[in-house]
């Protein structure tokens, strides 16, 4: 069994936490809203894999998860393209007004609200969302990105059918099958862990406990000093704001050595993020934030529970894009192939 002990030890490296000038990030892509660029996602193949010994991370299928958590800029063209009458509370004032949330602003204007954010928020993760606004955006994406008000063809079904449903009403809310018309969802607590913590070696049980393709402790220097790194935005004692004494949230992949296996970035710090699951009214989110302790990075503390209705300038989301039935359907193809020839000597027998 892995242990790092995280939480008794994350103390001792305040000294490796930087005050100064913004780091290096991970390549951008060139345009944040263009979801079928590449930039934006990571696949996450070996389909089939085993669990971990925590009982997460086996996944069937190849998918793609975005590399990064989805930013505040990328949820200001969601909010102007649907919430000129935020019918559904898409956009609450804490955005705004909390020095720990994302800074977008909201303005009224004749043909309704219009909502901005300044360039050095934009490329942070959006937090103070719900995991029904969460879902919302899914489905926004799933759509095709429409203009419009907040109905069926643009929040209210796609990969979610939400029909109106707000704070914990969405208790009753599901993601669809592929083939019902879902493209773009939250992850399920199997894909964000694999994408976090497999070690992206084959069909195996293998398994990191920090999401950053190791064992050791992280740190959280901006400067990235060492190849591969192992550094995260999360809370140490004196410690916050981690970006120039300034900025709660680092920049999405601010540390550019330190990226999953898969290649995903901040999935142990910056901002929790919701996952697909629920329980009752609450649901279910995983990794760590810049308020957190560091814990929540190791693999077997990295889930955590909160009310579906919850806006918190701490907890943000990522992304999937499922795969197409034609997909699926060759994976399972494969791994029945591949367990009838590993059954054949014993028929034989």
């Amino acid at each position: 069994m892995r242990r790092t002990g995280i939480g008794v030890v994350v103390s001792l490296f305040l000294a490796f936490a930087s005050a100064g000038a913004q780091a290096e990030h991970a390549p951008w892509p060139s345009d944040w809203n263009n979801w079928s660029d590449s930039a934006l996602w990571c696949a996450v193949g070996n389909a089939g894999n085993t669990a971990d010994y925590t009982g997460y991370g086996a996944v069937a299928y190849t998918y793609n998860i975005g590399k990064f958590d989805v930013t505040a800029g990328q949820y200001v063209s969601f909010l102007n393209a649907v919430a000129k009458i935020d019918t559904y509370g898409l956009y609450n004032v804490d955005m705004a007004t909390n020095a720990m949330g994302p800074h977008i602003q909201q303005t009224s204007q004749a043909d309704g609200s219009h909502y901005s954010v300044a360039s050095d928020y934009a490329n942070r993760p959006v937090s103070d969302v719900s995991w029904g606004d969460a879902v919302r955006f899914c489905n926004w994406l799933t759509n095709g990105q429409p203009a419009g008000g907040e109905g069926l063809t643009t929040t209210e079904d796609g990969s979610y059918y939400l029909n109106g449903a707000t704070g914990t009403q969405v208790a009753s809310v599901s993601r669809k099958a592929f083939a019902q018309g879902a493209r773009y969802v939250l992850p399920t607590e199997n894909e964000w862990y694999k994408a976090a913590y497999h070690k992206n070696d084959g069909v195996t049980g293998n398994y990191w406990d920090i999401p950053m393709g190791c064992n050791t402790v992280p740190g959280r220097d901006l400067n990235e000093l060492t190849n591969p790194g192992d550094n995260a935005n999360f809370w140490v004692q004196g410690g916050m704001p981690i970006d120039s004494g300034t900025y709660y949230t680092t920049v999405v992949g601010e540390f550019e050595l330190s990226q999953s296996p898969y290649g995903t970035f901040d999935q142990g710090g910056n901002v929790m993020q919701w996952t697909d699951q629920q329980l009752a009214t609450y649901g279910y989110m995983m990794g760590d934030s810049f308020y957190a302790g560091g814990g929540s990075i190791e693999a077997p503390n990295s889930r955590a529970m909160w009310s579906l209705a919850n806006e918190d300038p701490t907890l943000g989301f990522r992304i999937v894009e499922l795969p197409e039935p034609a997909t699926l359907t060759l994976v399972v193809l494969g791994v029945a192939a591949m367990l009838a020839r590993r059954r054949w000597p014993e028929k034989l027998g």
